[in-house]
């Protein structure tokens, strides 16, 4: 504790070894703790929680947003793993709105150029969809390493990333009609 009063240091978030995937585990012939999860309530009638109204909405430039896409492909990527009833809806649903925000930030880019016009100076100035992209980019990682690790953790084979949109240029491509 500190002259102020207040607790400082301590282990940092994320620090320390990472835990072992499951299949790695039952692989080197090591003790895993494998839970026994409570029978969910029996859905009735559908494959998969339906999708927000807000991630279908169209944008102001008049293209509809692909969150709803890049959910459904999240959700079955995960159904295939065994994994999406231990996955919260609600991360699958911040990983696709940051998707398809990362796209259409890199639309703005490819329409209007790495260079801006500084609203006062009218100087060349960087482009703000560029940080827009780069920090929609990093949101999308950390979200999808936080749903990988799920399944990581907790599936009988070895996967080693895949992501449901590992080639998001694809689907960029896709969404221009390209």
């Amino acid at each position: 504790m500190a002259k102020d009063g207040t607790m400082r240091g301590g282990q940092r978030v994320g620090a320390g070894r990472k835990p072992n995937a499951l299949v790695d585990k039952v692989n080197a012939g090591m003790e895993a703790m494998v839970m026994d999860l409570p029978d969910p309530d029996p859905l009735v009638g559908e494959d998969m929680p339906p999708v927000k109204e807000y991630m279908k909405a169209e944008q102001q430039i008049g293209i509809p947003l692909c969150a709803e896409e890049v959910f459904k492909d999240t959700w079955n990527w995960l159904k295939d793993r065994g994994c999406e009833k231990l996955v919260n809806t609600n991360l699958i649903e911040q990983y696709a709105m940051s998707v398809a925000r990362w796209i259409q930030a890199e639309e703005a880019v490819s329409k209007f150029g790495f260079l801006a016009r500084h609203p006062t100076t009218k100087a060349a100035i960087a482009s703000p969809y560029i940080s827009m992209a780069q920090t929609y980019m990093k949101q999308v990682n950390t979200t999808w390493y936080q749903i990988f690790q799920v399944v990581k953790e907790n599936s009988m084979t070895a996967y080693e990333g895949g992501a449901p949109h590992e080639d998001k240029m694809e689907l960029l491509l896709r969404m221009r009609g390209g």
